[in-house]
């Protein structure tokens, strides 16, 4: 039985990183180029629903792209976001998410990837939206040192490709363990969104 992660923390932080966006934040550059706040939480509220339906292997919504979104939010997002989050985090508490096949985003995974993924995302875009919007950041070290691992595992070929990671950013000796996983995925972990 492959080991489950608690997605409850991530989901959680990411509902309430959700919950401080106003609509004064919504035009704001995020570290994600060319994604300004609103695209990256229509991304969320995508991806939310792309792997709370990996976790039940519902396949018939597996070949749906969590894509990055678009400039129309719908006018309840914040709740909506909420409900996904909340549904998303039962999902993956049941055992039976995390073994055999299934699919997100037209891949297919095992489900003990999927999960981690769902992890990575909720945790990687929490840190985009809430240094974008001003607010502090912080995650468990269990969720750090998971994310870090599959951060890790993401060969040069596949970032130089345009996957899921750019190239690694590097980082002071000193660095956070969050620091470093941020650069992992090819963010500057010191990024403000006026530039300095």
């Amino acid at each position: 039985m492959p080991e489950m992660l608690d997605l409850s923390p991530a989901a959680d932080r990411m509902a309430d990183v959700l919950e401080n966006i106003d609509d004064a934040h919504l035009d704001r550059p995020t570290p994600c180029d060319g994604m300004p706040v609103r695209v990256l939480v229509g991304h969320v509220l995508g991806l939310s629903l792309a792997f709370e339906a990996a976790a039940r292997k519902d396949l018939g919504f597996a070949d749906s792209t969590p894509s990055p979104g678009t400039d129309a939010l719908p006018t309840d997002w914040q709740a909506l976001g909420r409900e996904r989050l909340d549904a998303l985090r039962r999902a993956w508490r049941d055992p039976a998410a995390w073994s055999g096949p299934t699919r997100a985003g037209g891949l297919d995974l095992p489900g003990h990837i999927a999960g981690l993924v769902a992890l990575d995302e909720l945790v990687v875009h929490g840190w985009d939206l809430a240094v974008a919007t001003g607010r502090s950041y912080a995650c468990t070290p269990f969720e750090i040192a998971a994310c870090t691992a599959f951060a890790e595992s993401i060969t040069d070929e596949q970032r130089d490709a345009g996957g899921l990671f750019g190239p690694a950013v590097p980082v002071a000796d000193r660095a956070s363990d969050l620091d470093r996983l941020i650069a992992l995925t090819g963010r500057d972990p010191a990024w403000s969104p006026d530039g300095s």
